[in-house]
């Protein structure tokens, strides 16, 4: 692969997270308000699924010691570029700060299960239908 496509890949794999990202944490406050304010999409028995599924595997890759996997191909596909990390380019800057924190690994466990048991619990609050 030549090594512009693997970093235009790249970039178009850290959009991607960076979307996953904003469904995963902005769902459950719409949910949650939509529930109270009688909004029926926040209903949807697909897209609840789709959301607490995600979370759920977040948390268990974290437990499990392991990256997210959009991480791990995208720095694949990064070094196939020949880029050692993140080119300072304004859309990649602010990707990453928004994607990658400096943290200590048991942080990333703790958010993760607490905001999945919450994502569980809004299942509860405002239940997902059928159709």
């Amino acid at each position: 692969m030549p090594p512009a496509t693997a970093a235009h890949l790249a970039d178009a794999l850290m959009a991607l997270h960076a979307g996953v990202v904003l469904f995963v944490v902005g769902l459950l406050p719409l949910v949650l308000i939509g529930g109270a304010r009688g909004w029926r999409w926040v209903h949807h028995r697909g897209l609840r699924v789709t959301h607490l599924g995600l979370i759920l595997f977040i948390a268990a890759q974290t437990w499990l010691g392991q990256l997210c996997p959009l991480t791990v191909w995208e720095q694949d596909l990064r070094h196939l570029a020949g880029q050692g990390g993140y080119p300072e380019g304004f859309i990649e800057h602010w990707l990453a700060r928004l994607l990658y924190w400096d943290a200590p690994w048991w942080v990333f466990e703790a958010a993760y299960t607490a905001y999945g048991l919450l994502v569980a619990v809004a299942w509860w609050w405002v239940r997902p239908r059928s159709g």
